[in-house]
């Protein structure tokens, strides 16, 4: 592993990142505590290069991140991840720009023979033969100073992912595979994916009612509780938690005292009772017509149901053959659109996946493709259906 070094002045960081604006490629990772804050705490900021690694000390008094964030937005330097999306929201929050161009080797690695979601620990067995400690994974970043098997843990995070990133590329490129992953790479670029849009926020909470009154109440509590959050940088559930809003949006007092009679009430909400009873009489101005009637969802005609599972089958058999995750192909839902329609509009049907598994699943569907079992392999297998 590479020897690394912890940063804590703007001197050693604009000469470490002058280095890293050399490099086409640099492996990224970050610490962060959020449990008591809206915000993370951004704790250390792991970067490292082939040749150099370092752990720079955000927490530092008076360290200068600019350099870093130059080349955070270096095009010419490719910025890798291990499940990305809350490493990129640190800089977004910081700089207001997503890093780019980026590679997240667990997006990578469904392309590669590994199932969703696999560990970095996993891939660096995999491809480097290490096995990592992971002892010291829960810690309390923000104390300092920093022990050394923190500062080790901490770079052993970004030493070995450049290695991982450079043979996953390789094996992407030479089986043809890279384009597979790119759809999902971009994504990881769009800064809507890092910014909460407080109007959104109710369709995270599970509720069963298609009541307009209740569903509007709903949608302007959620959006103050977002947008106090954010202000007392709190964690939103602190602010009010999601039974406390779905108790107001349900019975939806229209003064104080009835507030305070709720269950949710507490004196911390009571100091926004205000706010509260605002939001629900903005609720109470929303057309008759602003939430469309709730679609019935039809059932899936038994038929149906078992040529989805079917399918299911077919695409683990699939994927187990080409060395690709079932996820990065279909999801359960794209599986039941092609059992009730050969044209269904999902991606399994379109491009490579169609090429992969689409054309497979309507050759199935037309009987033309049978389920076997390869008593050799010790495996199941699908295999044309021979004509007589």
């Amino acid at each position: 592993m590479l020897s690394g070094m912890l940063i804590t002045n703007s001197k050693d960081l604009q000469e470490f990142c002058a280095h890293l604006q050399n490099q086409s490629a640099i492996a990224v990772d970050t610490e962060f505590v959020r449990e008591h804050t809206y915000h993370p705490v951004v704790c250390l900021i792991q970067v490292a290069s082939e040749e150099k690694a370092a752990c720079i000390d955000p927490l530092a008094e008076g360290i200068d991140l600019s350099p870093l964030f130059k080349v955070m937005q270096n095009k010419k330097v490719m910025k890798v991840f291990h499940a990305a999306r809350q490493d990129i929201e640190i800089f977004y929050m910081l700089t207001g720009k997503v890093p780019t161009p980026v590679f997240d080797t667990q997006i990578g690695a469904l392309a590669c023979g590994f199932e969703d979601n696999s560990p970095y620990h996993a891939l660096v067995s995999a491809y480097t033969g290490v096995r990592l400690d992971k002892s010291s994974r829960v810690t309390a970043w923000d104390l300092r100073p920093l022990t050394a098997e923190q500062e080790s843990y901490a770079l052993s995070d970004v030493t070995y992912l450049i290695e991982v990133y450079k043979q996953m590329r390789e094996q992407l490129e030479s089986s043809g595979r890279l384009a597979w992953i790119q759809d999902k790479m971009r994504a990881l670029e769009d800064p809507d994916l890092y910014n909460p849009q407080p109007y959104e926020m109710w369709k995270k909470i599970k509720c069963f009612s298609s009541n307009p009154k209740f569903l509007a109440a709903l949608r302007e509590l959620c959006a103050w509780r977002e947008q106090l959050a954010q202000t007392l940088n709190r964690p939103r559930k602190s602010v009010l938690k999601d039974e406390g809003v779905l108790e107001i949006a349900s019975l939806r007092p229209n003064t104080a005292e009835g507030l305070s009679a709720l269950r949710a009430s507490s004196k911390s909400l009571l100091k926004h009772a205000d706010e509260v009873l605002e939001a629900l009489r903005r609720a109470e101005s929303y057309p008759a017509d602003f939430f469309p009637a709730p679609v019935k969802e039809k059932a899936l005609p038994a038929w149906a149901k078992s040529t989805a599972e079917a399918l299911r089958l077919l695409l683990s058999v699939v994927c187990a053959q080409e060395g690709v995750a079932t996820c990065l192909i279909a999801s359960a839902a794209d599986l039941e659109q092609i059992a009730l329609s050969d044209t269904a509009d999902v991606p399994a049907m379109k491009g490579w996946r169609y090429d992969l598994f689409g054309q497979k699943a309507l050759a199935f569907k037309r009987g033309d493709l049978l389920l076997s079992f390869d008593e050799q392999a010790h495996r199941m297998m699908f295999e044309p259906r021979c004509s007589k």
